[in-house]
């Protein structure tokens, strides 16, 4: 809401947009913008008028509006409370609309005056109209619910959803719903006793009941009827179908428990797209088989089609033109090919990056650059290291130890007789050792100590010449 307000000692009226201060001496009237149903922006209020004109729009509750002549020459400007002619007695409002977009409103919403004569503007409120006014305002909840009740009382099959007193106290106008027709002479009479007031009742439908009332709709703004929209037009379940909606009562539905009136936004568009789809009356003929509609993309220009009649198998969708070829053959007699044409086939296309910084493997790359450099070559000289026979001896360590552990788990599921076997070959090979140790310790150096490895032990024996 409007900052404007903030001092007020009294709660804004919703219905009006304005709000009421009390200075001590007499009560000032602030205009809160954005708290009134019907609101509108003046785009023209800032230039000049092309057209002069004395029409000026008012508004009062919720969404009733009217077009007055100031016939005094007031200097009026969007915002002012004003009285204005009514019948009987006079009524305040709030001038909403001056100048050229008086009569672009008036074209819109199709307003014709009563008996070719504007009603018209008597002077801007003063501060007792405002209090009268004020009064009034208070009474009119309290009004509501108990009409209600001598509706329901009386038997009758209507429901009474707002009440509007004029601004001069005299006159309310009962706005209710109802089915049918309903004969409601005894039940004025009853209010001009009950409320000392004279009584209009009017009609309206469950679309101007959810205006009248506002609130926020499935799409998280204020409801259409609150804010803009002044005329309603059929809505029916043919919108929903042509463009392709779940007929989902609790979807399509909104709070005035009627078909959606934003069902017909779009659906002169679908209606136009629409005409370019064939009317698919039997299966298309392919040497595959047959496919059966299942569902149309009525913006794509696409058809979907199921190799099964009675479940979505093998869907494929294909576009428009493909499904007038193949309807065109098939009334030749002659079968297509098959569904997809691959003039239509759908090709994956790698993505491309503008520059190396997009690229989501960037930093892959330079890691991948860096595990490179450090890798040995083959020849056993390092990438970083100042002598490669430091790898080579790690990569030989590495390959006895394996063959180390593969002789253990040999040694450990072979006979008695191995195992004594392999053991004496070790005890000779040691002593060879001992006896030829410069040999030893240049075999030590590269390669480690395979004496108690059964069999192995006893070829290393052999291996030095000793046996």
């Amino acid at each position: 809401m409007s900052s404007d307000y903030k001092d007020l000692k009294t709660k804004p009226d919703m219905g009006r947009g304005c709000g009421f201060r009390n200075d001590g001496e007499e009560t000032v009237v602030t205009p809160c913008e954005g708290c009134y149903k019907l609101h509108e922006t003046d785009w023209l209020e800032e230039y000049p008028d092309n057209v002069p004109t004395d029409i000026v729009e008012v508004r009062f509750k919720n969404t009733r509006r009217s077009y007055y002549r100031n016939i005094n020459n007031l200097p009026l400007k969007r915002g002012d409370i004003v009285a204005v002619e009514a019948s009987p007695g006079h009524d305040i409002g709030t001038v909403s609309l001056t100048g050229d977009m008086v009569a672009k409103q008036m074209r819109r919403v199709g307003f014709n005056p009563f008996n070719g004569e504007f009603k018209k503007i008597y002077r801007k409120a003063k501060p007792y109209d405002i209090e009268r006014w004020q009064e009034a305002i208070a009474l009119e909840h309290e009004t509501m619910i108990r009409s209600r009740q001598i509706a329901a009382d009386m038997g009758l099959d209507m429901k009474i959803g707002d009440v509007e007193y004029q601004g001069d106290k005299i006159k309310a106008i009962f706005y209710y719903i109802a089915e049918g027709r309903v004969d409601f002479r005894e039940l004025i009479k009853v209010f001009a006793e009950q409320f000392h007031i004279r009584i209009e009742m009017k009609q309206i439908g469950a679309r101007q009941e959810a205006g009248r009332i506002g609130g926020i709709g499935a799409c998280g703004r204020e409801l259409c009827c609150a804010s803009w929209i002044s005329s309603f037009s059929s809505v029916t379940t043919n919108a929903a179908r042509m463009q392709e909606i779940s007929l989902n009562p609790q979807k399509l539905a909104g709070q005035c428990s009627k078909l959606k009136c934003c069902l017909m936004y779009e659906y002169d568009t679908y209606a136009d797209a629409s005409r370019e789809f064939p009317r698919v009356r039997e299966p298309l003929q392919t040497l595959d088989g047959e496919y059966y509609p299942v569902k149309n993309d009525i913006l794509a220009r696409t058809m979907s089609f199921s190799s099964s009649k009675d479940a979505l198998a093998n869907v494929v969708t294909i576009p428009v033109s493909r499904v007038r070829e193949i309807i065109a053959l098939n009334r030749a007699g002659k079968k297509a090919e098959q569904l997809i044409d691959d003039n239509d086939a759908p090709t994956a296309e790698e993505p491309t990056y503008r520059t190396e910084e997009d690229s989501i493997t960037r930093f892959d790359s330079k890691k991948r650059n860096k595990s490179r450099k450090n890798r040995p070559n083959r020849n056993g000289s390092g990438g970083n290291e100042p002598n490669g026979e430091q790898h080579r001896a790690d990569r030989n360590s590495g390959e006895q130890q394996r063959q180390h552990d593969d002789g253990t788990e040999r040694r450990n599921g072979n006979h008695g007789a191995d195992e004594r076997r392999g053991s004496e070959n070790g005890n000779r090979n040691r002593h060879n050792r001992h006896r030829n140790r410069p040999n030893g310790g240049e075999h030590r150096s590269g390669r480690p100590d395979n004496g108690s490895n059964g069999e192995n032990g006893g070829n290393g024996g052999d291996k030095n010449g000793n046996l």
